[in-house]
């Protein structure tokens, strides 16, 4: 149980792999990897093609639809006779008749009426709504009796009524026209369209259409070389590579797919964790980080194969180019370089035309790489993403000039879908935001917001401790000089620079810059004092935590004082006691990891110390300097910080140049 938990860590980073890798194999194509790619209308650019087997050819999608309308076409409409309308017809007259107080000489014309109504019935009538349909020819079914006949034959219920209404008319005036409009009002159809049976017949017929029109003997070229992909070429292509998968992807064979799937994705997986081992421990050690890392890749991976499905042409408004602009906001270019061609390789089993989509989508990529440094400045992202679709269209346009020569097969919906793509890669801004808050990064957006000194936080340090803030202020312009200089993160040194000292607001008296007269140390033991001192580092963990700081922030917090020793009450204690355990005067680390954090630990003590100095000179100031960055280094407080002895100089130098500009100093040259 204790080796699980020494090595849960790299336990979770295998599973982590392990479970990229599976999600990819699982998105990718059910089927085995035909070799060729096939570009319709573009030249044959492999060897000449033999029919390996025997094999059917399929019919186009629009050879199938065409077939399946003329099918139909052929099946005629059903219509249905209601015999219970003539009845009930007939029915509702002769009770209205019976009831008109009319003459017996004239009762022949109901008589000669209503022997039309059941003639009229008896060849049938249909709406007036299938009038468009005249002169097509209908399966009448009645009862269990069906008959072919024309839909003309049949009588418009408007034209049933005008035949009565001439008839009616004879009576004059003798008949009301309000009977007159009842009795034509009862004459309603007894032939309707019955689109459900109609529907089943011709979904019968077309269910049995061959979805193949012919076969490709084995040995018989398909296409040579240099010919171009179109009609019957094209469409046996398409066959052999149905074919291909329908063959490949058998019962016996799919475990063997599978791992021939799995180990060509496990490659590129296997080598960004590698990179990230080799080149970023820090961010390897950071499991957060590497899950951030390796959900992005799956994202985009999904998010690809889901518009493949949808239409593979739209994969060219899929904005890959959001990847690179994501990592490289919580990582450096490397990163989001390697990631992103890890990724491409990955996405490329699941697009068409792999080599021309990795092509754009790699260059365009770089180039997002490198013109987005800050992305939180919104003007910087709308010139990017301006290069980026302008990229993509020069690219585009070069294939098709390399492939048909000219211009004038030039697809323009694909130059639509790349507009599509530069509006996507807008959304990358509450993106960042979403991941930030899931995977607790920060981002340059919100390492601006946190550097205001109007926040909340700052503000209770102003309150509480001026003296600290002023310290603080003075740390972070000098640090965010320094980290300029030697090409650090100069926004997120000066905002850790801001933040490093809070944990002195619970005690703000006890410490140097926040005194006036009174100094409570004079009355404290060293070790109590010292003891006070130290926890300021851990109060201000917590008191960041309380705030919701991001970790990164509390780095700076934690490191700023390394493993060193509170010198002045060390040495007090040991001019009382020189066996004193010298541990209980030192920080608990623990030593700066990052280039940052070590500047912020100079500028720190630089900045502190140099308030002791007295008639301070330029020259006093470069010793001065040198003197406490050297104690650092002797102390080894930078061995775990990624910065260079031709780097510590460089801030030395800058710490110097700001010390000696804030006293209004210049060093005195010989004459």
């Amino acid at each position: 149980m204790s080796l699980l938990y020494r090595y849960q860590s790299l336990l979770y980073k295998l599973f982590l792999c392990l479970a990229t890798v599976a999600v990819i194999v699982y998105l990718l194509p059910r089927g085995g990897s035909f070799q060729y790619e096939i570009q319709a209308g573009k030249p044959w650019q492999y060897e000449t093609l033999l029919a390996p087997y025997d094999f059917p050819i399929q019919k186009t999608a629009d050879e199938l639809k065409e077939e399946k309308a003329q099918l139909a076409a052929s099946i005629p409409r059903y219509f249905s006779v209601a015999e219970q309308v003539s009845a009930e017809v007939t029915r509702q007259y002769e009770s209205y008749v019976a009831a008109l107080p009319i003459d017996a000489s004239l009762s022949g014309v109901f008589v000669n009426c209503r022997t039309m109504i059941e003639q009229l019935y008896s060849i049938g009538i249909v709406a007036s709504t299938q009038r468009p349909w005249i002169g097509e020819s209908i399966a009448l079914v009645q009862g269990t009796r069906q008959s072919s006949v024309a839909l003309e034959s049949l009588y418009l219920v408007d034209d049933a009524r005008d035949l009565i209404s001439v008839e009616l008319n004879s009576l004059g005036e003798k008949l009301s026209d309000g009977s007159k409009q009842y009795l034509l009002a009862l004459i309603e159809p007894n032939v309707f369209y019955d689109d459900a049976l109609t529907q089943k017949f011709r979904d019968e017929a077309t269910a049995n259409i061959v979805p193949v029109r012919g076969l490709v003997t084995k040995g018989t070229r398909i296409i040579a070389q240099g010919e171009v992909v179109e009609g019957d070429k094209l469409q046996m292509l398409y066959s052999l590579q149905l074919e291909y998968a329908s063959q490949t992807w058998t019962q016996s064979n799919t475990v063997w797919i599978i791992i021939g799937y799995s180990l060509l994705v496990f490659t590129p997986v296997l080598l960004l964790f590698v990179f990230l081992w080799r080149t970023r421990p820090l961010v390897f050690e950071n499991n957060k980080r590497i899950t951030f890392l390796c959900v992005n890749v799956l994202l985009f991976a999904a998010m690809t194969k889901l518009v493949v499905d949808i239409h593979p042409l739209y994969v060219y408004a899929v904005p890959i180019c959001m990847l690179p602009l994501l990592l490289r906001t919580f990582f450096d270019t490397r990163v989001a370089l390697f990631a992103l061609m890890s990724t491409l390789f990955l996405i490329a089993f699941l697009v068409p035309n792999s080599f021309e989509f990795i092509y754009l989508q790699m260059m365009a990529g770089i180039l997002a790489s490198l013109t987005v440094n800050d992305l939180y400045r919104r003007a910087k992202l709308f010139i990017s993403v301006g290069l980026i679709v302008g990229l993509y269209v020069i690219s585009f346009l070069s294939f098709t000039l390399i492939h048909d020569g000219n211009l004038r097969q030039l697809s323009y919906d694909v130059l639509l879908l790349f507009v599509v793509n530069g509006l996507g890669i807008l959304f990358v801004q509450p993106l960042i935001y979403i991941f930030e808050k899931i995977f607790g990064l920060v981002s340059d957006a919100s390492l601006l917001e946190l550097s205001d000194t109007n926040s909340k936080l700052l503000r209770e340090l102003a309150d509480k401790a001026p003296g600290t803030f002023q310290h603080s202020l003075q740390v972070a312009n000098i640090a965010e000089a320094a980290a300029n200089a030697v090409g650090a993160n100069a926004l997120l040194t000066r905002v850790g620079a801001l933040y490093h000292d809070i944990g002195k607001m619970q005690n703000p008296v006890f410490f140097s810059e926040n005194q006036s007269s009174y100094n409570p140390h004079d009355e404290l033991a060293p070790d109590v004092s010292a003891k006070i001192i130290i926890d300021h580092v851990l109060k201000g963990i917590s008191q960041a935590r309380k705030a919701n700081l991001p970790d990164r922030l509390i780095d700076f917090i934690r490191t700023h004082h390394g493993t060193t020793t509170v010198l002045y009450f060390l040495q007090q204690a040991q001019q009382n006691n020189p066996q004193v355990d010298v541990q209980d005067f030192q920080y608990p680390g623990p030593k700066p990891f990052s280039k940052e954090t070590a500047i912020v630990m100079m500028s720190d003590g630089v900045e502190a110390a140099s308030k002791s100095l007295k008639e301070p000179t330029a020259e006093k100031i470069i010793s001065f300097v040198d003197k406490i960055v050297q104690r650092l280094m002797d102390e080894k407080q930078f061995l775990e910080a990624n910065i260079t002895l031709r780097e510590i100089e460089i801030v030395k130098k800058v710490l110097s140049e700001k010390l000696i500009s804030s006293y209004h100093l210049r060093v005195a040259y010989p004459e």
